[in-house]
């Protein structure tokens, strides 16, 4: 393709198409005139301001995001231990050993509970209780909308546990569940409750739900929060007008605070799914050893208790692609016409 001036049909000559293409990583002053004032330059001096913008951001990005994931790509189809710089490579073994690994596959379904049911629970209870602590209290005479008595109160308390590293909130609860000594048995006991007192709440079917408990009581009061600036940001007008159509509080969430939360609903839902899938340090800390696994666990045992870091690499290569593939779905779930207020 030819490059040609402005004003004519004229071929530029060589020495210039060397200029307009070095033009991109030398400064305006040191440009020739006649490349400097020709219109593809003006254009080339646009896109060279936002590639010089975000070279550093995309290089450190580069860097340490996306080189990461490619030698965990590449460990995955090695036999490496993770204690020695010798490995061989071994292709798909390791995903072979993995789709054959029914303790992965274990692992992979406490998971796939935790991701479906965390979001659900913890995002409705911080809607309601967002709703609540913001349009659920009694009609004032000033307001004819406003939070129950005490909000401000209750967003403390809610948020608290976000106060907490999660390995303590790990060590609180597995005193509560204790079997002995634990709150919630002798709770139980003490209302007349005694079949439902247990031996080992952390072990078996009930370990995951009792990490689901654990995992939606930590997060709740973050959504509380968020969903709290969420539903401050929408004009009491639109309240008012509803309530004076007669709109009661479930049809004025539903048609109103939800249809207007939902941007940060739908981000919530991504990354109270993401937390779920990174339990981790809730099951490490909490469950005794062979309780229960998820897959990051499952992922720790294998990396540095049985020296098999490039197993341990393919279990990763897998659960981020369940992560990106949960995040994926929930974005086009979740896509629909942006509403303005």
């Amino acid at each position: 393709m030819e490059v040609r001036k402005d004003g004519g049909g004229e071929s530029l000559p060589p020495s210039t198409r060397l200029h307009l293409a070095a033009a991109f990583f030398l400064p305006p002053r040191f440009t020739p005139a006649r490349v400097r004032y020709d219109r593809r330059y003006r254009k080339l001096d646009q896109y060279r301001f936002i590639v010089w913008f975000l070279f550093l951001p995309l290089l450190v990005y580069l860097l340490f995001v996306v080189s990461p994931f490619l030698q965990a790509f590449f460990y995955s189809m090695t036999d490496w231990t993770g204690y020695s710089a010798n490995y061989n490579f071994t292709g798909f073994e390791n995903y072979e050993r993995l789709w054959n690994d029914d303790k992965f596959w274990d692992a992979m379904v406490n998971s796939l509970v935790l991701v479906v049911l965390a979001p659900v629970i913890t995002l409705a209870l911080g809607l309601f209780i967002a709703f609540m602590l913001n349009a659920g209290g009694r009609r004032g005479r000033s307001q004819a909308v406003s939070g129950v008595f005490g909000t401000g109160f209750y967003k403390i308390v809610y948020f608290f546990p976000q106060v907490l590293s999660i390995a303590v909130v790990a060590v609180i609860w597995s005193r509560i569940y204790s079997p002995r000594s634990g709150i919630l048995n002798e709770g139980l006991g003490s209302v007349g409750l005694d079949s439902w007192r247990q031996e080992d709440w952390l072990g078996g079917d009930l370990a995951r739900w009792c990490v689901l408990a654990v995992l939606c009581w930590s997060f709740v009061g973050f959504y509380v929060v968020l969903f709290s600036a969420a539903m401050g940001s929408i004009p009491r007008e639109i309240y008012e007008a509803s309530l004076l159509d007669g709109a009661g509080r479930s049809v004025t969430f539903f048609r109103i605070t939800f249809p207007l939360t939902w941007d940060t609903i739908r981000t919530g839902w991504i990354y109270m799914g993401i937390q779920a899938l990174d339990s981790f340090a809730l099951v490490n800390v909490m469950i005794p050893e062979h309780g229960m696994d998820v897959v990051p666990s499952y992922l720790f045992e294998k990396a540095f208790r049985d020296g098999q870091a490039g197993y341990a690499t393919a279990i990763g290569v897998a659960l981020f692609l369940v992560t990106l593939a949960f995040a994926v779905l929930m974005m086009l779930v979740g896509r629909r016409e942006r509403i303005e207020f």
